[in-house]
């Protein structure tokens, strides 16, 4: 469970007591919760004020009344005959994901995904700032990318201290993902996207979140051979919020690969799911 603020400015709907009571929320909530934002942006794009949560929840693609429960943990109960005040439940929602300060974050390989994740432009939009980039290559050293200076990977922890990042994007090979995540920690940093296809274990008070393509491919492979073959197929919910790994740590071995930037550090998607018979 995570604990979340569930107050707000007064006087906008049934938005609970203010005094900034706080109330434990499941991470399976909290995972959604960037689903809701995103819909919600959408609607303002479109130049809709309210919407109710029927009208949201199809466009999250969830139920409305688990959408309705997810936003109760917020205080945000909406107003009955009216729905949701689509930019208020903006700022609830990008207030307790944080997303209302500037989030300074670091990307470790600067390979073919390390570009385009440096130069993807919707970060900023979500509060996150790219504001370093390291490799292990010399060669690249002292290279622009998306208007920053490429620094090399032993300039980590000035790097990670000189801009304040507790935040850090792992787009490197396999073979250097824990060694990384290693250095990582021993840097400062607190979150880790891992997108490098491989395991890494984190120390506790570490949080990692993985995306691995490969493994949401595979599971599209699964449906498309059940399509084909007649079989049922199994009914797919998610994603939760991954929890840090608290294993024991692997030995990374030596820390002797010659670059982040090869073309092995595959993108990569997902999570945990739930997997459930329809009925």
């Amino acid at each position: 469970m995570a604990t979340l603020r569930t107050d707000g400015p007064p006087g906008r709907g049934s938005e609970g007591p203010t005094g900034r009571a706080a109330s434990a929320i499941p991470e399976a909530t909290v995972a959604r919760l960037p689903v809701y934002l995103r819909a919600l942006h959408g609607l303002v794009e479109r130049g809709i004020a309210t919407a109710s949560s029927e009208e949201l929840a199809v466009i999250a693609g969830v139920n409305s009344a688990k959408l309705r429960k997810d936003l109760s943990y917020l205080g945000s109960y909406g107003t009955r005959g009216v729905g949701y005040d689509v930019e208020y439940l903006i700022y609830q929602i990008s207030r307790e994901l944080g997303l209302s300060q500037d989030w300074p974050v670091a990307i470790i390989g600067i390979g073919n995904l390390g570009h385009a994740l440096a130069n993807y432009g919707g970060f900023v939009s979500r509060g996150f700032r790219i504001a370093a980039l390291l490799d292990a290559d010399p060669r690249l050293s002292g290279n622009r990318v998306a208007g920053l200076v490429i620094r090399h990977i032993d300039e980590l922890d000035e790097v990670i201290a000189e801009n304040g990042i507790s935040i850090a994007v792992i787009a490197v090979p396999p073979h250097a993902a824990q060694e990384v995540a290693d250095r990582l920690v021993a840097a400062g940093i607190t979150s880790i996207l891992n997108f490098a296809p491989a395991v890494v274990t984190v120390p506790e008070g570490v949080d990692l979140r993985k995306v691995d393509l490969s493994i949401e491919l595979q599971i599209l492979a699964f449906h498309e051979q059940r399509k084909t073959s007649g079989l049922p197929q199994t009914v797919l919910r998610g994603p939760r919020a991954v929890r840090p790994v608290r294993e024991d740590p692997v030995n990374p071995g030596e820390f002797d690969y010659p670059s982040y930037a090869a073309d092995d550090a595959a993108p990569a998607a997902a999570a945990r799911y739930d997997e459930v018979r329809p009925a």
